[in-house]
């Protein structure tokens, strides 16, 4: 039994504590300091999480960020990161805090993301490593899972497979072994690279993806693209692996990760109907970006707009049209603020 502990309440770090419990680890989940109100809530309402629909079990135990100190002062073999990526570096304060002589457990990242540092692309896990030693933290064990895995399934016990990165090997089995159970599959990869380039990027091509209703023709009805669309679907979602690989390779991936679960995989559950996807189904029907987010996800996060935006200067830099047609044309849309105009003469 291991001793882990979950940083973040939110949909995703609650459903991984599920397999955690089932294989008998002393597992708790400490809230960050925006929700203690939402964990007052939760405990309130005999553990029911609001956005997963399921009680948390009893033997996962639930903390207030004011309880964080206390919780790390006992060994701890695991730390689990559930926050948002615009919470890397809060998170990074809170880790330096409660280091023991500059040294941290091993820490595994929920959390995907790409974004750009001194005109380079940055995931999320260096960004992260790149905190810690500025603080002083110099030897630091991340790990990253990647995968088709949506939260609310996982929380139901759904039979989900996923997979766990670490430069180091034997670390990436560790940890696989640790939380595998009869529906979480876990398997290991060295890729890190890989597995989180594919983790990020997929989000902007679920957006593509989400398009085709409104993509497959311009000029049948409603009715016919409702039943006919699908065709496109896998124009994209061809268009889009072949892509994925270019760009993993240029971040020094390996292009058969782009085949697996962190990237085809999970290309195929965001595309099907998560928030990336009604993005881009707005976009299709011909609604531009800021049209769409105020009409229709005011309040919802969009992680692959998000992302166009925060890269979009380096890959028109790294990229042409040419190279990445569909990335490029999704970036265009988003950033500029224009109709989605893709050129499929293009595509490979």
């Amino acid at each position: 039994m291991s001793k882990i502990v979950i940083i973040g309440a939110g949909a995703m770090g609650s459903a991984f504590a599920l397999p955690c419990l089932d294989n008998n680890h002393d597992i708790s989940i400490v809230g960050t300091h925006l929700e203690s109100e939402f964990i007052d809530n939760i405990t309130k309402n005999k553990n029911l999480h609001p956005a997963l629909g399921v009680q948390i079990p009893e033997g996962i135990k639930l903390f207030k960020f004011s309880k964080f100190n206390e919780l790390f002062k006992s060994n701890i073999d695991l730390i689990v990161l559930g926050v948002s990526s615009k919470g890397i570096e809060w998170v990074s304060e809170q880790l330096n805090l409660i280091s023991k002589d500059k040294k941290l457990p091993n820490i595994l990242m929920l959390t995907k993301g790409l974004s750009i540092h001194e005109n380079k692309y940055e995931l999320l896990v260096d960004k992260l490593k790149r905190l810690l030693i500025s603080k002083g933290i110099i030897k630091v064990n991340i790990s990253a899972v990647g995968g088709p895995c949506l939260a609310a399934g996982l929380a139901n016990r759904i039979h989900s497979s996923v997979v766990i990165a670490n430069e180091d090997i034997e670390t990436a089995k560790k940890l696989a072994d640790m939380l595998n159970t009869s529906y979480y599959h876990t398997s290991s990869s060295d890729d890190l690279n890989g597995v989180e380039v594919s983790a990020a990027i997929k989000n902007i091509f679920s957006m593509a993806v989400g398009a085709a209703k409104g993509l497959c023709s311009k000029n049948a009805s409603n009715e016919i693209r409702e039943k006919n669309y699908l065709n496109t679907v896998s124009a994209l979602i061809k268009q889009s692996i072949y892509e994925m690989e270019i760009f993993v390779e240029h971040l020094k991936g390996k292009k058969e990760t782009v085949k697996g679960l962190a990237g085809l995989g999970d290309l195929y559950v965001s595309s099907g109907g998560g928030r990336n996807a009604r993005m881009g189904s707005y976009i299709g029907e011909g609604l531009t970006f800021s049209e769409a987010k105020k009409t229709k996800m005011r309040d919802v996060t969009v992680e692959g707009a998000d992302l166009a935006i925060e890269i979009s200067n380096k890959v028109k830099e790294d990229f042409n049209i040419k190279r990445l047609p569909l990335m490029l044309g999704m970036i265009e849309a988003i950033v500029e603020d224009k109709k989605l105009e893709l050129n499929w003469e293009l595509f490979r």
